[in-house]
């Protein structure tokens, strides 16, 4: 589940895979709805399913939101009226009796690219409509699932930057993500800036663009340089949906984590996930599969 889109993947003991996706509705006027939210998982699981999601010997959800010990949304500021809502409760109404496992998304997604990197170590950052991301060390999550989720997207890396939707200023969400990307650009442009718009400028070397662009790179990058000056994670990876359909994303990331290094002290590669924009959906699909979230991936 992300904040703006949901991915779906059923994987059956015959080998057949289906996928589906959607996006949340969100009304012109008014609060978002977590019961039509609802309905509309819901129905897309039952289509997913040929309509016997009970048949399910497995669900893993991977979620931006956090939650409390008991399962409720404590806080989600993409879809704040979710906050309250007993999500453990609302997802047994739609996979009925399947086990259902929730853990975080960036968690989820660092665990997957580690498992298809086959590397023990790596930080995941992932871009979408928020910045989320995971740490692999040593083949475990960190901090761990007892201790709650990574959440480099609420590190601070310019303290008189922009609000963030968390209430501080200057997180990496509030400089890097998808929506401060596009307002960045749209104030450089004079004009409202939609994302195939910023894609095209941007691959053009546009300024406004390749400035709005570089700008959030630049903050994922001092982030994940920080991160390197206490972890010494072996590699970096990229992913994200925003990051994922914005060609040379990536390669910006790495000029600007490289001009951060410093002498004796190189800082990590980075790479795109290998999984594309799907990392925290092939992160649900090995909890849903039993790998529990701190589980080292498998070693050639």
């Amino acid at each position: 589940m992300g904040g703006t889109k949901v991915a779906l993947r059923a994987e059956h003991t015959d080998g057949t895979v289906r996928e589906a996706g959607f996006r949340w509705p969100r009304p012109p006027d008014g609060p978002v709805r977590p019961a039509a939210d609802l309905e509309l998982l819901a129905r897309q699981v039952r289509e997913l399913c040929a309509g016997a999601p009970d048949e399910l010997a497995g669900v893993g959800v991977a979620m931006p939101a956090t939650l409390d010990a008991a399962g409720v949304v404590t806080a989600w500021p993409n879809r704040p009226d979710w906050t309250g809502l007993d999500l453990r409760g609302a997802l047994r109404e739609v996979f009925g009796t399947a086990e259902v496992l929730c853990a975080d998304d960036g968690d989820l997604a660092a665990l997957a690219e580690a498992h298809a990197a086959d590397r023990p170590d790596l930080l995941y950052l992932g871009v979408g409509t928020g910045v989320g991301g995971g740490i692999v060390l040593g083949g475990r999550l960190l901090p761990g699932p007892s201790r709650g989720s990574c959440e480099i997207g609420h590190l601070i890396v310019d303290r008189s930057g922009d609000l963030c939707d968390c209430g501080r200023r200057g997180c990496v969400q509030s400089v890097a993500s998808g929506p401060a990307v596009l307002r960045r650009a749209a104030r450089a442009r004079g004009a409202e800036v939609t994302f195939p718009e910023l894609a095209q400028a941007f691959a053009d070397g546009t300024p406004w663009a390749a400035d709005a662009v570089r700008e959030g790179c630049a903050a994922l990058a001092a982030a994940a340089v920080g991160v390197g000056e206490l972890l010494r994670p072996a590699l970096v990876v990229v992913g994200g949906g925003f990051a994922d359909a914005l060609a040379g994303f990536t390669e910006t990331v790495a000029a600007e984590t490289a001009r951060l290094g410093r002498p004796g002290f190189p800082p990590p590669p980075v790479e795109s996930a290998r999984l594309g924009g799907l990392s925290s959906l092939h992160g649900a699909v090995l909890l849903a599969r039993g790998r529990p979230p701190q589980s080292r991936p498998p070693q050639n």
